[in-house]
């Protein structure tokens, strides 16, 4: 772990309880490059809020020591982001399996395009909500997000994508929402919160609830 003080280790005398277990034994430096190059780590995760923090030499440096780094700049709103899509794309030549915690546009970069991954809210918020509709939730507990959290990392087995995009083995077709219903189920029926009847197949009555944009609604007055 790197903070605004640098790298999280052994010898800082300014880290707080909930930090200290990651504070293990290394130099002390504030270059995040260099402690790059020194951990080699296969995977970054940016939740700093500082726009721009994965910057080239970073990218780079991530690029020359993984064939597929993993890059997450999950800060947000857009400007927030450590990186774009199109700068870790540019910067790993392509190498990159990139997400952030907004939505960026297709890269085309070297004759291919590249679809950019959403990794914040984009699978559990969904099936929640939907669970809260079919359920007539009276309200929604930790406990609820906690298990359905369990059940879409259970159940979204990570594929990377020709794209270079992580995206979970259940949502890579389209019009498959079979993941959201298992997420869904686990939401507020079991916590006694439900105000309907608990069907047989929760499955199934969770999928009757799934909106279908090309059903034709009537106006009714």
């Amino acid at each position: 772990m790197f903070d605004i003080n640098g790298l999280l280790e052994s010898t800082r005398n300014d880290l707080v309880d909930f930090q200290k277990p990651y504070a293990h034994q290394h130099a002390r430096t504030r270059d995040f490059v260099a402690a790059i190059e020194s951990i080699k780590p296969t995977t970054i995760i940016g939740v700093s809020t500082i726009g721009g923090a994965f910057n080239q030499k970073v990218v780079e440096s991530m690029a020359r020591i993984n064939d597929r780094p993993v890059i997450l700049a999950l800060s947000n709103p857009t400007e927030h982001a450590e990186c774009t899509a199109e700068q870790a794309y540019t910067w790993s030549k392509g190498k990159a399996i990139y997400a952030a915690g907004v939505q960026f546009a297709p890269v085309h970069y070297n004759g291919q395009t590249f679809l950019p991954g959403q990794a914040n809210n984009f699978y559990i918020f969904p099936a929640v909500g939907m669970a809260i509709f079919a359920t007539q939730a009276k309200r929604v507990t930790r406990r609820d997000v906690y298990r359905s959290r369990s059940s879409s990392s259970g159940s979204s087995a990570v594929r990377f994508t020709e794209a270079r995009a992580p995206l979970p083995a259940a949502v890579k077709h389209s019009g498959d929402r079979d993941s959201d219903c298992r997420t869904g189920r686990e939401a507020g029926l079991d916590a006694g919160l439900a105000r309907v009847e608990r069907s047989a197949d929760m499955v199934a009555f969770i999928r009757e609830h799934v909106y279908k944009p090309d059903t034709k609604w009537r106006r009714h007055s």
